[in-house]
């Protein structure tokens, strides 16, 4: 379903295709004040990339997300080599634009901090429609940091190698003792050129892509993947295939937050939930696997369905092992909220306002933690939560504890999901068959994945190719939160903030 948002964009609902041509192209002042403006009335953006459409000609495509309407709306401007900023009027921009420039070469003037994010050379598009980089890639992290001058000013650098088995990303502190003035975030160490290799697909190695653009969420980078796919086919989803994708949603979550809430509880040094919620994130993990045969659930989720169906005597076990892990989890994570010592160190520490939440348009439990509202299960629903709503879980503090809560309360709430719709799964098939790909097209789709909201974006050519596509990890929305959470905070506080947003260095580092 389409409609003309107005003069200056096309409204889409999730998971929908439409054709190039119907999008509205605008002057470059036009499409600025545009963008500027659906932000500032509450929309938000979900995606915002260059496309090369000729030597030194780009044209810009912005997805702008409406949660109070539940539509998306789509825009385009051309541009050659530079063009008005947006970030000093919408700071939601910011991270995005600094993309553009990094990707093509692209300079938005006006930008106050146009420095890499994954350190590589500017792409050009080759003659068969790849994209190809002229030189060798630049070394990740050699830049100018930002510096504070002053007295007893002093800085601290982190990574990007760590203490432990995690992903490489480099921290910089600038300190007066042990109060924090600024944090800069060094990414791209685990680039891997993702969304180059995607054009021309789909192929054979495109799912696997997928799959491992952030390989814990290997399920919601998947079910975008495929509802792009879907919905450029004009594929229609049996209904038993949309549930045990679901399904399979909701463990990679309860995995994930048991988890976190465990490794929250380690950097408190409060041992006792730390080990429990270490095993029993493998115990979800388990479950999935019994769907599937992948603890991360890869090989399920493919166009037009999932490749595994589950009989009653599977969706019997499944559920008395989710409500035995359910009953150890609540047991250990309620210790947390019965420890004052606990409580001392989550309330107050990492704050970020409601007002610095929407500014920079963060997604997933860290906006819910500022009691924004921010769902795609809840805002732009597909699938089978189009008909089964899972109630936003938001906590209004904005700190470490209300990250933490957040999380607990999701726990419950995907639990009772997947309780639900394994004991009333549909009969049918498990997957239908998805026809050749619409040409000159662009599909949106948005999955609520663990993290928050994921965002696939995919253009055809007139060959029904990939010319373009788009993965914005909830990752690449929040990153700058983390370094806002730790203004003002003391440097010892960074491995609990850290910790509380969770993002992922490969599903920035695409």
């Amino acid at each position: 379903m389409i409609r003309m948002a107005g003069p200056s964009s096309l409204a889409i609902h999730n998971g929908s295709a439409v054709s190039l041509s119907e999008i509205p192209r605008l002057g470059m002042a036009d499409f600025r004040e545009h963008v500027v403006a659906s932000v500032g009335s509450g929309g938000r953006i979900a995606a915002f990339f260059a496309q090369p459409v000729a030597a030194a000609r780009f044209r810009l495509f912005a997805v702008l997300a409406h949660g109070d309407s539940g539509t998306l709306s789509l825009c385009t401007a051309d541009t050659s080599t530079s063009y008005p900023a947006l970030t000093p009027a919408c700071p939601q921009a910011h991270w995005f634009e600094r993309e553009i420039a990094e990707q093509w070469g692209v300079r938005p003037e006006g930008h106050p901090w146009l420095k890499p994010i994954r350190f590589h050379a500017p792409y050009r598009l080759g003659p068969e429609g790849g994209w190809v980089s002229p030189r060798a890639p630049i070394q990740p992290g050699v830049t100018d940091f930002f510096q504070v001058d002053g007295a007893e000013v002093h800085e601290v650098a982190v990574g990007p190698v760590h203490a432990g088995i995690i992903e490489p990303g480099h921290f910089r502190f600038q300190c007066h003792g042990e109060r924090v003035f600024h944090l800069e975030i060094a990414l791209g160490y685990q680039h891997r050129g993702i969304e180059a290799a995607l054009v021309g697909g789909p192929d054979k190695r495109t799912v696997h892509y997928m799959e491992t653009a952030a390989g814990d969420t290997s399920a919601g980078h998947m079910m975008a993947y495929c509802e792009a796919v879907e919905a450029l086919a004009g594929a229609r989803l049996p209904a038993r295939a949309q549930v045990i994708r679901a399904v399979a949603l909701e463990l990679e979550r309860l995995a994930n937050h048991a988890g976190d809430l465990g490794a929250l509880a380690g950097d408190v040094a409060y041992l006792p939930t730390a080990a429990y919620c270490g095993r029993l994130r493998g115990e979800f993990l388990n479950l999935t696997a019994a769907l599937c045969g992948s603890r991360f659930g890869r090989g399920l989720v493919r166009p037009g369905g999932v490749r595994f169906d589950v009989d009653r005597g599977r969706i019997a076990d499944l559920l008395t092992r989710l409500d035995a892990a359910c009953a150890d989890v609540a047991t250990a994570v309620n210790l947390l909220w019965d420890t004052p010592s606990v409580g001392a160190r989550f309330e107050g520490t990492g704050v970020i306002s409601r007002s610095d939440c929407e500014r920079l348009g963060l997604v997933g439990p860290p906006a819910r933690a500022c009691a924004v509202e921010r769902d795609v299960r809840h805002e732009f629903p597909s699938g089978i939560f189009r008909f089964v709503h899972i109630p936003t879980s938001t906590w209004g503090s904005g700190d470490v504890f209300a990250r933490a809560y957040v999380r607990w309360l999701e726990i419950q709430r995907s639990a009772a999901f997947v309780r639900e719709q394994l004991s009333a799964l549909p009969d049918g098939v498990v997957r239908t068959e998805v026809g050749p790909l619409a040409a000159n097209h662009v599909a949106v789709s948005l999955v609520e994945g663990w993290r928050g909201e994921i965002c696939h974006v995919a253009l055809t050519d007139a060959h029904a190719r990939f010319a373009r596509y788009k993965v914005v990890d909830p990752s690449f929305h929040n990153w700058m939160g983390l370094a806002l959470a730790l203004r003002d905070q003391q440097i010892s506080d960074f491995p609990l903030c850290n910790k509380s947003f969770n993002l992922s260095y490969c599903g920035h580092d695409l």
